[in-house]
C-alpha cells in the first residue's frame, strides 16, 4: 500500500491591511503524518526520530493535551464530544522539532470517516506564551476540493490583534500540492490572511534531508521571524492588545461553510 505521510515544503504569507499595511514571506517544510502509520515510518527513517533529540524530531508530547500518550484516541475523544463521526484516518500537518526545537503556530488534524470521507479539520493553535486552544470544524458537504469553514476567535495569538474577529479558513487537503489560508476580519472587513502553499515530496530521509539543507533552522527562524515582524509592525505605531485569560474550554467549535 502507497504510504500517505509526505512532506510538503512551500511558503508561509500574511498579509495585514490595516490598521497598519504589513506583509511577510518565509520559506517552510511541514511533515503530513497519518497516524495509522506513524510507527512505522518514524521507525525506519534515520533523520526524524521520535521523542528523542536528532537533526528532526517528533513528539507525541508536543500535541493535543501534551501528555504524551497516542494522539488518535484523544483526537476520536474530541470528534466524538462535538457529535462529529469519525474511526476513519487521521493525519496531521505540522513542522518537526529542528535540533530539539519545536513551535508550531498551526497544526492541522484532517479526521476521516471509515468510508474516507473528511469529516472535519482540526486546527491546533500555539502561542508564543505556551498556550494552546483548538478549533474544531466539520467539514462542510458538498466538498468541492476546497474546504470552506469559519469560527469566532477565542484564543490570544498576536499582541496586535483585537479578541472580537473572525477566522475564514480555505483548506485544500494535501494531495499533490496542500494549502492552508486564513482570513482574518472585524465587523468592518478584511484584517490580515495568512497562508501556506506547499509541493508533496515522499517522506523519505533523502527529502528529509534536502529539506534540512535547505530550512536548516527551520523552527528557529519561525519563532525569531515573529518577534522580528512584531518588532517591525510595533514601529509602525500599532498598539499593544491586553492578554486576556484563556477560554474556559479548550476546544471551539467552529462552522461549516464560509
Amino acid at each position: 500500500m502507497t504510504e500517505v505521510s509526505a512532506i510538503y515544503v512551500g511558503q508561509v504569507r500574511h498579509k495585514r491591511v490595516r490598521p497598519r499595511d504589513h506583509a511577510l514571506r518565509y520559506r517552510v517544510f511541514m511533515l503530513f503524518l497519518d497516524l495509522n502509520e506513524i510507527d512505522a515510518i518514524l521507525g525506519r527513517l534515520r533523520l526524524l526520530l521520535r521523542g528523542r533529540f536528532g537533526l528532526m524530531s517528533f513528539n507525541d508530547a508536543d500535541y493535543g493535551d501534551r501528555s504524551g500518550t497516542a494522539l488518535r484516541p484523544q483526537i476520536e475523544a474530541r470528534l466524538a464530544e462535538a457529535g462529529i463521526e469519525g474511526g476513519g484516518a487521521i493525519r496531521l500537518l505540522t513542522m518537526p522539532r529542528i535540533l530539539g526545537y519545536g513551535f508550531n503556530p498551526l497544526s492541522l488534524y484532517f479526521c476521516h470517516r471509515p468510508d474516507g470521507a473528511l469529516a472535519a479539520i482540526i486546527y491546533e493553535v500555539s502561542n508564543t506564551f505556551g498556550e494552546r486552544h483548538s478549533y474544531l470544524i466539520a467539514t462542510p458537504e458538498p466538498d468541492d476540493g476546497t474546504v470552506r469553514q469559519s469560527a469566532p476567535k477565542r484564543f490570544y495569538v498576536s499582541p496586535f490583534m483585537d479578541m472580537d474577529l473572525n477566522y475564514a479558513f480555505a483548506v485544500q487537503p494535501p494531495g499533490e500540492g496542500a494549502s492552508v489560508s486564513i482570513a482574518v476580519s472585524d465587523k468592518t472587513g478584511p484584517m490580515l490572511t495568512a497562508s501556506f502553499v506547499g509541493a508533496r515530496r515522499p517522506l523519505t530521509d533523502k527529502e528529509l534531508l534536502k529539506a534540512w539543507l535547505t530550512h536548516p533552522l527551520l523552527t528557529f527562524k519561525v519563532m525569531a521571524g515573529i518577534h522580528w515582524e512584531a518588532l517591525k509592525i510595533w514601529r509602525k505605531g500599532v498598539g499593544f492588545r491586553r492578554r486576556p485569560p484563556l477560554p474556559l474550554s479548550s476546544v471551539t467549535i467552529g462552522r461549516p461553510g464560509a
